[in-house]
């Protein structure tokens, strides 16, 4: 939990709103994003990571700018950034293999 956190608190520049850290136990940690929540959680025998399993995109303001500063921070990328009819968006992996898109709507598509 703590590498995930530094990855989403550092790397990302999320600001956690709510952390539950049960010594041993379960771990819950909430971002509160737009009008909605990320959540990352450990602690329980059945919450594995899979580079297959949860996704979850985030609206990034400077896309290119932001591509470049996840790259120098190492970060691995899943798919290098491409455009799309609606966004430009790119696949990363956190450090434990899940992944997140990265993208900017395209203006008429706001």
């Amino acid at each position: 939990m703590a590498r995930a956190r530094s990855f989403y608190e550092v790397v990302l520049g999320l600001k956690p709103t709510m952390v539950h850290d049960e010594a041993g136990g379960m771990q819950w940690t909430e971002y509160d994003i737009a009008n909605g929540t990320l959540s990352i959680g450990a602690g329980l025998p059945s919450w594995q990571p899979r580079s297959d399993g949860c996704s979850v995109g985030l609206e990034i303001e400077d896309f290119d700018s932001a591509i470049a500063e996840l790259k120098t921070n190492g970060v691995k990328f899943k798919m290098e950034a491409f455009p799309t009819p609606v966004c430009q968006m790119a696949m990363i992996s956190d450090p434990d293999g899940n992944t997140i898109c990265i993208h900017k709507r395209m203006s008429a598509h706001h």
